[in-house]
């Protein structure tokens, strides 16, 4: 039977999140402009583009949505280049699992050149077999795309691949498709945690 594991980044290897939720509030105030609380929150499903024509919407602001998605861009990947850390534990939870013979790769919601820059920097890159990106699949992960084009790449069915995450929506994603999910701990997603613990299979504090 082969068993594989695949991992999401943001929030369950990289201690990243905030940064998703004060990239545009960041902007805004660099353009001048008071941020309504839970601007953050409101975002969260969006994606880049998505989000850059909500805020020129919102905010009625006189650039448009190319622009404002490459001042965010700035903000978020400075951010990955020089600041994220990893969440505490994870290199050695990686080190065991790669000792053990488990085959891993990472299925992220980011863009590649980002999210392999800071597993580059925090020397844990090596530990993936390979990245596959929502962008690139052409799915969120309110759809299974993502992880069932991982397993295949590992030759694992469903049934025998560990899915780690630490949104709500993308555990109910993966576990809607057969796979073995772990909820792992992020304080972004507090207000989900009882939920997180019981649909998982295994809970990560």
């Amino acid at each position: 039977m082969n068993k594989g594991a695949i991992f999401d980044i943001d929030g369950t290897i990289l201690d990243s999140m905030p940064i998703w939720n004060n990239a545009p509030l960041m902007f805004l105030k660099s353009v001048g402009v008071d941020v309504a609380p839970g601007l953050g929150k409101i975002m969260f499903t969006m994606s880049m583009k998505e989000g850059a024509e909500f805020l020129k919407e919102t905010y009625s602001l006189d650039i448009d949505a190319d622009e404002i998605l490459t001042g965010v861009n700035r903000t978020v990947e400075d951010f990955y280049y020089y600041h994220v850390r990893l969440k505490e534990g994870a290199d050695q939870f990686l080190k065991d699992m790669k000792q053990a013979g488990i085959k891993m790769v990472a299925a992220t919601s980011s863009d590649r050149h980002i999210v392999e820059r800071a597993l580059k920097r925090l020397n844990v890159m090596n530990y993936f077999d390979r990245i596959f990106t929502c962008t690139e699949i052409g799915a969120g992960k309110a759809k299974p795309d993502i992880y069932l084009a991982a397993a295949e790449h590992m030759g694992t069915l469903p049934k025998d691949t560990w899915v780690f995450e630490d949104a709500l929506y993308a555990i109910k994603t993966a576990k809607n498709a057969g796979f073995m999910t772990v909820g792992v701990f992020d304080a972004y997603s507090m207000d989900d945690m009882d939920e997180i613990k019981r649909i998982s299979d295994i809970y990560l504090e």
